[in-house]
């Protein structure tokens, strides 16, 4: 059992905010926490946070043994791969010691070398300049990330961006890299992405409105105020929005224009940046397409990815002449089996991007003067995602590529072109002994209410018990077409080897298993996710895997909204819920199109202001609007005061709720990071120490803090001799 503590949950105050939508009149009595700079919100926040480190100090020492796991496994000075672009090789550099990377490159020896140069991470490679030092730009920040870092196409200027709040807002700053000199070109307030035009003078970015909508893109060139810089696009319609990029050849500049059903792309010759981006196809509601410029001999393409038909739910490639000229042409059919996802042409090959079996895969075909010649996939094994890795080069003769697994560390790959041989370049080095003879992946299926089956991944230590039931921790996502794929994960290792099953459902909503899933688990149909999930946990049960005493489950952002639903629906299922900056007021969020994001997520929702069966439906699986007076389990919330995705006020109001609704909420636990947005913390070190913080919770709600016999051994670390706490 927990240790006993003094301290009485906080309790929030009643502030009577009342909200009417179609004859519906709520009484909304948080609604007052919204105000973040009201000292009164503050000061809940902390006393939540104060009772939180209150009712799991006791977990410190835990926290303490994962944390040094962690470390323990994590090579600390290490480099990536170089990537060759230009007359350089690209790579980044950790230290042991510093939370951010070391942005680095050095000069190509030999043009026709492809094999990357690679060293020991202690020895500097000859030549080698530092692009940027993150740990230097972070010094005197809370929060620091890094948003763009983009080297101009004749590889002397680079362009980046950093955000210091955690609120999603960049600050643009350029270096003269022959000489080191920073220039006095500085951008603030805009989106993340920087794209160089290829005359290596203008860049282009995108700014965002109150709504945080990136809805403009700018041209700035180097040298000029602010004040001269150039709108290019312009989005009005709320529900769309804009990115600026361009085709793997260099040749074409793309602004990307969309909502979540419709797309439209613009393009301009890099050469002439000061031209007028022209429109590929208009867009047409609920037409979604992708283009990527190739060259079949003589001809000049975009190869279009769409899903324009009435059987292209899971797209279509076609091409299509530059100038506009002619129909699309259809180069691969689509089909319902294989949900095609992007394509990638180079100089002389296409690489096709697809998920089929719930496994992200890709294949390549030449390009001849004729077109595209026949796709071979690069085979995988297992439950295994595979995917581009970092090609810079449009005519390289080699292929860079990458494959991870839930027990199989990451893998990069160069692929010989001409002769199809692979070279293993690198797998991650997990430190301590690890053995993935050890753990075991396995994958099984649910069965949804509806009669659909639902795709689970299983993985475990080869030697947790099979014959009885074992403390499982269940994943789950499913909104935006996002998919949970295979990954290997060095902190989920301190899971694991404490027999913790580590369990992660497909629900619908997600992209797993092509569009259709994500279809029948959107909009009116969105309590098939939580259906799905709740499905999931009870087979778990029933098959004799787990028992709901010693079982967690998870999900952050919209998969905090799952956590919710689910709470609500089977709160006996659970002895824990885990929910990282969850969506959990989602219809007083979506009712408000002055909100960050609202407008573009009604084509993912609905639009309850509109229509009112959209709103009557929100109500009815809104987590804060259904709590109930029953035992719900045990509930950690994660948030960050400066998340402008979720904001904190949704998490800030369904513990509020709870409090003042269930019968016992002494179990019932907020945590908001004070400097710190949607995606957490920042620095590996200090996220290290927020998963130890988070896994410290749910292994003590499973009454599994001891590691296993073998585990300890194998990872070299030092463990407590300490009794488990177990809640029942």
């Amino acid at each position: 059992m927990a240790e006993a503590v003094s301290t009485q949950p906080p309790i929030a105050d009643t502030v009577p905010t009342e909200r009417t939508h179609h004859g519906d009149t709520v009484i909304d009595p948080y609604e007052w926490l919204r105000d973040k700079d009201d000292p009164k919100v503050v000061a809940y926040l902390e006393a939540e946070n104060a009772y939180t480190k209150e009712r799991t100090d006791h977990l410190e020492t835990l926290r303490g043994s994962i944390f040094n796991e962690i470390k323990a496994r994590t090579k600390e000075t290490d480099m990536t791969v170089p990537s060759r672009d230009g007359d350089w090789w690209y790579y980044t550099r950790m230290v042991e010691g510093s939370s951010y990377g070391v942005h680095c490159r050095c000069p190509v020896a030999d043009p026709t070398d492809w094999n990357p140069p690679i060293v020991e991470p202690e020895v500097s490679i000859p030549g080698e300049q530092i692009l940027l030092d993150a740990n230097a730009e972070a010094a005197g920040h809370d929060f620091f990330t890094i948003g763009a870092l983009s080297v101009s196409d004749d590889g002397n200027l680079l362009a980046f961006s950093t955000d210091v709040l955690g609120n999603e807002r960049y600050t643009m700053r350029f270096v003269d890299l022959r000489t080191g000199e920073r220039l006095s070109d500085e951008l603030a307030d805009i989106g993340s992405g920087a794209t160089w035009a290829s005359d290596n003078e203008h860049v282009f970015y995108s700014t965002v409105d109150d709504a945080w909508r990136p809805d403009s893109i700018w041209r700035h060139r180097l040298g000029t105020p602010r004040e001269q810089d150039v709108l290019v696009h312009h989005e009005p319609d709320e529900s769309y929005w804009t990115a600026v990029g361009s085709t793997r050849s260099r040749e074409y500049l793309v602004i990307w224009v969309g909502s979540k059903i419709t797309s439209e792309m613009l393009v301009l010759d890099s050469a002439n940046p000061t031209g007028e981006f022209r429109t590929v196809l208009p867009r047409r509601h609920g037409v979604e397409y992708s283009v990527e410029h190739a060259r079949f001999g003589d001809r000049s393409v975009f190869l279009v990815m769409h899903n324009d038909g009435p059987d292209a739910e899971n797209f279509t490639l076609a091409q299509l002449p530059v100038d506009g000229s002619g129909e699309l042409t259809t180069l691969i059919p689509p089909s319902p089996d294989i949900r095609l996802e992007d394509v990638d042409a180079f100089a002389g090959h296409a690489v096709l991007s697809y998920r089929r079996e719930a496994l992200p895969r890709i294949s390549i075909a030449p390009i001849t003067a004729d077109g595209l010649g026949e796709f071979v996939e690069v085979a995988s094994e297992g439950l295994t995602s595979t995917g581009l890795g970092a090609n810079g080069e449009w005519d390289a003769p080699v292929l860079r590529f990458g494959t991870s697994g839930f027990v199989t560390p990451s893998r990069i790959y160069n692929l010989d072109l001409a002769t199809g041989e692979r070279r293993l370049l690198k797998e991650a080095e997990i430190l301590g002994g690890y053995d993935a003879a050890d753990y075991v992946e396995s994958r099984d299926w649910a069965t949804a209410p509806d009669g659909e089956r639902i795709p689970l991944s299983i993985i475990a230590r080869r030697d947790t018990p099979t014959d009885r039931p074992a403390p499982t921790f269940l994943y789950g996502y499913g909104s935006y077409e996002a998919s949970m794929d295979p990954g290997f994960s060095v902190s989920r290792l301190s899971l694991l080897d404490r027999g913790v099953v580590f369990v992660i459902a497909h629900v619908r909503g997600g992209g797993e298993m092509g569009r259709r899933w994500y279809e029948q688990g959107k909009l009116l149909y969105k309590k098939n996710t939580f259906t799905d999930f709740v499905a999931a946990a009870q087979h778990l049960v029933d098959t004799g895997r787990a028992t709901p005493d010693r079982l967690v489950a998870s999900g952050g952002s919209a998969g905090g909204l799952l956590m919710g639903a689910v709470a609500n629906l089977a709160p006996e299922l659970f002895s824990g819920i885990l929910a990282d900056v969850p969506f959990v007021d989602p219809l007083t969020s979506i009712l408000d199109p002055s909100l960050p994001l609202t407008v573009i997520e009604w084509d993912e929702w609905g639009n309850p202001l509109a229509d009112p069966q959209v709103y009557a439906y929100m109500k009815s699986y809104s987590p804060y609007e259904n709590v109930e007076a029953k035992r719900y389990p045990a509930i950690l919330a994660i948030t960050g005061i400066n998340d402008t995705r979720v904001l904190y006020v949704e998490p800030a109001k369904w513990v509020a709720r709870l409090r003042a609704t269930i019968p016992d909420s002494a179990d019932i636990l907020l945590k908001t990071e004070m400097a710190a947005g949607h995606g957490g913390v920042s620095g590996r070190y200090d996220k290290w120490h927020e998963v130890a913080f988070e896994y410290a919770w749910v292994l003590d709600r499973l009454g599994s803090t001891e590691r296993v016999d073998g585990a300890s051994r194998a990872a070299g670390v030092q463990v407590p001799n300490r009794s488990a706490d177990t809640r029942g």
